[in-house]
């Protein structure tokens, strides 16, 4: 991106020089000087506003080039955030069956904690966030996935009735949706 801004602000200076450097001959001995002024005229205010339009597409190309790096600094993770969500699951998985395991697998237990403390701080610093619904929460379809409908008793419509597995946004872009089971309307 910068070498086509580059490449834009040098085409510019080229014409601006090959302006300021163009040798223009006017003839006075003609029957209409008038006309030929006002051609000469015309002319240059065709060069004024091709100089302008270029000054502005070099502008704008700036613009979109800070942007262009700002976003890519911003979300450039997003593909390497999306690759570690299975680690994250994975580890969650393994610290529910060792808690079951009973007293054989504390350090276990503890060694896998740890390590999850420490991804999700990693996830903290790099502006992951964790989207954990609750049971009675409503289904909002911007950050949840349906994973089945059924009616269940004591719960509205749209409200969420289990949590198979969490969300994760990036920034303010969703990574991946929460994946939950939602109540139907009761039969």
């Amino acid at each position: 991106m910068a070498d086509a801004k580059n490449d834009a602000v040098e085409n510019l200076e080229t014409a601006i020089e090959e302006l300021m450097t163009e040798e223009v001959e006017i003839d006075l001995t003609e029957e209409e000087p008038v006309d030929e002024l006002a051609a000469l005229r015309a002319e240059r205010d065709e060069f004024k506003d091709r100089f302008m339009r270029a000054l502005a597409d070099a502008e704008n190309t700036r613009k979109r080039g800070e942007r262009d790096r700002r976003e890519a600094e911003q979300y450039g993770g997003s593909k390497l955030a999306r690759d570690m969500l299975p680690v994250y699951d994975n580890m969650k998985r393994a610290l529910e069956a060792a808690e079951d395991a009973g007293d054989g697998a504390k350090a276990l237990v503890e060694g896998v904690e740890l390590t999850m403390r420490s991804l999700l701080n990693i996830f903290e610093k790099h502006g992951i966030r964790l989207l954990s619904p609750e049971i009675g929460d409503r289904f909002d379809p911007e950050v949840h996935e349906a994973m089945f409908e059924a009616p269940a008793p004591g719960s509205k419509a749209g409200d969420i009735i289990q949590v198979m597995g969490e969300g994760f946004m990036l920034h303010d872009r969703l990574l991946r949706p929460a994946q939950v089971g939602v109540s139907s309307t009761p039969k």
